[in-house]
């Protein structure tokens, strides 16, 4: 008897599709799986029956760990069923007989399957049925259009107690009074995403590597006016910056490197450039594979379908996992200096932040207002030293100055 199984590094059964006992065909979406960075829809390889689900809805699952089980027919349902009981262990192979282990792809796809029935969470489902709607005319608005119980909640026509974005109670008008009656305020736990799991992961790992922070304020005259030459074809100021930052690091490759484990350290042959982004529920960062080599044109493009795909949570982990060097840029916010904390496995990452009107002196004591950024470089001091973090720094800001070079 095949069984359906599935590994993960690490992840969150979001919501379960098909039911116990639901006929499945090859191809079939049967479950949406939250990993650190994406959502994925799970497909079975095979035809059958969904005989068993050992690990339900909003719980994680361990690598090797046994998720749900697949009887090739009806009548071997309950067998699996009953040989399933206290599986919810990692699991040891199985013999050469039994059909091969199915697994969870390790990335996203880079389309998302097309959804084969309503998903809706747990709480949206118990509310539905409490309040006796429709789930098939209600439009979802959680990730990927899922329903979510406020969803419910307006379409019944009830108030709204789910959580707000400052993690309060909200409500919507009541259909008798026409005014909101809010709720009381009240405290309230939320477990961390698998997003803000993983960024909580690093930034801890990120404490045990001694790093030190060298910073300059450079001129953007030159790259301001390049911007504004090119930016009508689709170039942004962030693949600008990492165009800059990738030619630097060709001439510095030691900030392009990466320690391992404390006792050696890898000189990366690929310049990857990882721009953090914020999205909907946590950061990531997108990589511009080989940005030293790639023209700002390609890298513009490749850059809106990143975001494009960061923002839809459909990047795979070679998208985001791949970064040799980051550039995390608060400028577009306003901010005009900061400090980033190292992402794990990297030697650097640079803080950029707004460019400011800024009074200059020039050598021969003749002033001028110039904008000017500062920038901030963090780096793994056990391979960089100071030195070539400043040098690294001059560099970059003698392409900046003058960035006609960053369209050759």
């Amino acid at each position: 008897m095949p069984k359906l199984s599935a590994t993960m590094t690490e992840g969150k059964v979001v919501e379960w599709t098909k039911a116990e006992g639901d006929k499945v065909k090859k191809g079939d979406i049967v479950a949406v799986v939250e990993s650190d960075k994406a959502d994925m829809d799970v497909e079975v390889f095979y035809d059958g029956y969904l005989a068993r689900i050992v690990v339900e809805s909003g719980s994680s699952a361990a690598i090797n760990e046994l998720i749900a089980l697949l009887a090739e027919n009806e009548e071997d349902i309950a067998e699996a069923r009953r040989k399933s009981i206290g599986l919810s262990s990692p699991i040891s192979p199985a013999p050469a007989v039994e059909a091969p282990k199915v697994e969870f792809p390790d990335a996203l796809p880079g389309v998302v399957a097309e959804e084969k029935s309503l998903v809706a969470t747990p709480h949206a489902k118990k509310l539905a049925k409490q309040y006796k709607a429709d789930l098939s005319k209600i439009s979802g608005t959680g990730p990927h259009g899922r329903i979510v119980p406020a969803d419910v909640e307006v379409f019944a026509g009830k108030p709204v107690t789910s959580l707000g974005s400052d993690g309060a109670l909200v409500a919507n008008p009541s259909p008798s009074s026409g005014k909101a009656e809010a709720p009381p305020r009240m405290d309230f736990t939320v477990p961390f995403t698998g997003m803000q799991a993983a960024v909580s992961k690093n930034m801890v790992e990120s404490l045990s590597v001694p790093t030190f922070r060298v910073g300059c304020s450079i001129s953007t005259t030159g790259i301001d006016a390049l911007y504004r030459k090119i930016k009508s074809k689709g170039v942004s100021m962030s693949v600008l910056l990492a165009k800059a930052a990738a030619l630097a690091l060709a001439r510095h490759p030691v900030v392009n490197a990466s320690c391992k484990e404390g006792k050696s350290f890898c000189h990366n042959s690929n310049i990857n450039i990882a721009v953090a982004v914020a999205i909907d529920g946590g950061l990531i960062t997108p990589v511009l594979q080989n940005a030293d080599k790639a023209d700002v044109y390609t890298l513009a493009r490749k850059w809106k379908e990143l975001v494009d795909k960061a923002r839809a949570k459909q990047l795979q982990p070679q998208e985001y996992t791949t970064g040799t060097f980051t550039i995390s840029n608060l400028g577009m916010f306003g901010v005009d200096r900061f400090d980033a904390i190292l992402p794990p496995g990297q030697g650097a990452i640079m803080a950029v932040g707004a460019a400011k009107p800024t009074l200059v002196a020039s050598e021969g004591r003749v002033f001028s207002v110039k904008n000017q950024m500062q920038v901030n470089v963090t780096a793994d001091h056990r391979i960089i030293d100071g030195a070539d973090l400043a040098s690294f720094l001059d560099t970059f800001s003698k392409i900046v100055e003058n960035a006609m070079e960053l369209t050759l």
